[in-house]
């Protein structure tokens, strides 16, 4: 029998954390935004959590912190009622705490359930991570001193890269990835490293489902209840979903509700229907293109500004 929390929304383990968390949650990347004010912002997330969408999203450099800032606004007097995540962008030891004040300080909060290395996309982030004075030091000063519980890692280029996370001697609480249908054809993190991570009894946290941006409803032909049903129907503890409008909380709210896993012919349907435009990542552009790259992480690694 699934469980659910008060409000009926189905709620899953989070790995190995022992936390439990609402399988669809809030997205920190797209609530905030020209036509956004912070009262929608805010009456959103509230919403959303009192509706039983019970675990939040962020990342420091989100809209250059408005998005924490808000958020931790919506959060007083609901603090305890959420399952708090956000993300660090410093791979460096002593930028990554200046950034862990930065968020503590941002969503009034004095401790982070979930603290995730954001957007380990170079190769070479993994190394950058773990050599002396990395910003993997900082994460287990921060988890001794009480200001964060779980430590993960975020990703959505390619899983080569995250595999190599999973090769640091290092026992990972959670890992943030692209989950989607279309992902079953091309540089697939469900096939090359979901097995592992579940294997582990790592908290996978899906995000991507619609394609970041929508195209998969858009373009592709996909309903949003087929795209978050089929990520849903995959061993994940939650899907982070982009909310800008009470449309969007509505519609994900009652997909969760009404969510019943599907079979595996019904995946292998969904996969056949997206196969002839999805072996080259034209819709995935996370992964084929720049659009996704964050600037701050392009900077860290000397590449030219996205044009």
């Amino acid at each position: 029998m699934t469980e659910t929390n008060s409000a009926g929304i189905p709620v899953r383990d989070l790995g190995n954390t022992g936390l439990k968390v609402s399988v669809v949650g809030f997205g920190g990347g797209h609530c905030v935004n020209p036509n956004i004010d912070e009262r929608t912002t805010v009456r959103l997330i509230q919403t959303g959590i009192d509706s039983g969408m019970t675990f939040m999203d962020n990342a420091w450099e989100y809209a250059e912190g408005e998005s924490e800032r808000r958020m931790g606004i919506a959060l007083e007097g609901r603090r305890d009622q959420v399952v708090l995540m956000t993300k660090v962008c410093a791979r460096d030891g002593k930028t990554a705490e200046k950034q862990l004040d930065d968020s503590l300080r941002r969503l009034r909060t004095d401790v982070i359930d979930v603290w995730q290395f954001h957007e380990v996309n170079y190769d070479n982030d993994p190394e950058w991570i773990f050599r002396e004075e990395g910003a993997i030091a900082a994460a287990l000063k921060a988890r001794e001193a009480g200001k964060i519980r779980f430590i993960g890692y975020t990703g959505h280029k390619s899983p080569h890269i995250l595999k190599r996370m999973l090769d640091q001697s290092f026992n990972w609480d959670t890992c943030q990835m692209p989950v989607n249908v279309l992902d079953a054809h091309y540089r697939s993190f469900q096939n090359e490293l979901l097995p592992t991570l579940e294997q582990r009894g790592i908290g996978v946290i899906g995000m991507k489902s619609l394609g970041g941006g929508g195209q998969f409803v858009r373009d592709v032909g996909l309903t949003a209840a087929e795209c978050r049903g089929y990520a849903l129907s995959l061993p994940i503890s939650t899907l982070v979903c982009g909310i800008q409008s009470e449309e969007n909380l509505r519609q994900d709210l009652e997909i969760a509700r009404n969510f019943v896993s599907l079979d595996s012919s019904e995946m292998k349907n969904l996969e056949s229907r997206v196969r002839s435009v999805s072996t080259d990542g034209r819709h995935e552009w996370f992964k084929s293109t720049q659009i996704f790259d964050s600037q701050y992480h392009r900077d860290q690694h000397g590449f030219r500004s996205v044009t």
